[in-house]
């Protein structure tokens, strides 16, 4: 079961109407690392996961995920700003005027529609929490991007609240890796004397050495 709460989890704002970034902003609305794909991934994971409290992080960060997904749609609401009018149209803008009436779409920066291939779901717990820590990872250079071409002040705000709780999901899901680090396939595959070889292809030279393959395992997040 959900609740929608109807405040923001923070409350966003723009300095100054501007549809091209709005553009811009959709990436992380319908893309391939934006938040609705986090949301459904975590959530479509959490259906096999039987530890309670590692299935609870998931549906967890999957329910905030949609908070963020509701942060970047009103940001891009407001970016967006004036009524459908062909005057106001800039490059890439143009299916927002025809096709949705200024409604964020799930769609990402190029106009393309989000897909259920975006999703990635193993059933092995040790290959999903790698994955999520990798798509954390890719949603934070996203909104590095992001950050880096606007200037508006509150526009930042969003952004840089919104990238930080990319880093928490991180350090939390680096956290559920390391309590099931012996758990899945690091437990029953890939140990091997084989997985002990590493072939130098690419002679003369060889700048590392022969692997010694163990669990992965991650400092525990700092908290303050």
């Amino acid at each position: 079961m959900f609740k929608h709460d109807k405040s923001l989890l923070q409350d966003v704002k723009v300095e100054r109407v501007n549809p091209q970034y709005a553009v811009l902003l959709q990436e992380q609305l319908g893309g391939a690392n934006g938040e609705l794909k986090a949301a459904l991934q975590y959530m479509s994971q959490s259906f096999r996961i039987k530890d309670p409290a590692i299935k609870d992080l998931f549906l967890d960060i999957a329910a905030e995920e949609m908070s963020h997904m509701e942060m970047v749609a009103q940001t891009i609401n407001l970016l967006n700003g004036h009524e459908v009018n062909a005057s106001q149209v800039s490059a890439g803008n143009i299916e927002a005027h025809v096709l949705s009436g200024l409604s964020p779409m799930l769609i990402n920066s190029s106009g393309d529609p989000w897909t259920a291939h975006y999703v990635n779901v193993t059933g092995d717990i040790t290959a999903d929490l790698l994955s999520d820590i990798a798509a954390e990872q890719r949603a934070k250079v996203v909104y590095e991007y992001l950050y880096r071409q606007i200037n508006d002040k509150e526009v930042r705000k969003t952004i840089d609240f919104l990238l930080n709780r990319e880093e928490a999901h991180n350090a939390l899901f680096r956290e559920a890796l390391n309590k099931m680090k012996n758990e899945a396939s690091n437990k029953d595959f890939g140990v091997t004397e084989d997985s002990r070889l590493y072939f130098d292809l690419s002679t003369p030279g060889k700048f590392f050495e022969n692997p010694n393959p163990t669990p992965p395992s991650f400092a525990e997040p700092r908290r303050n």
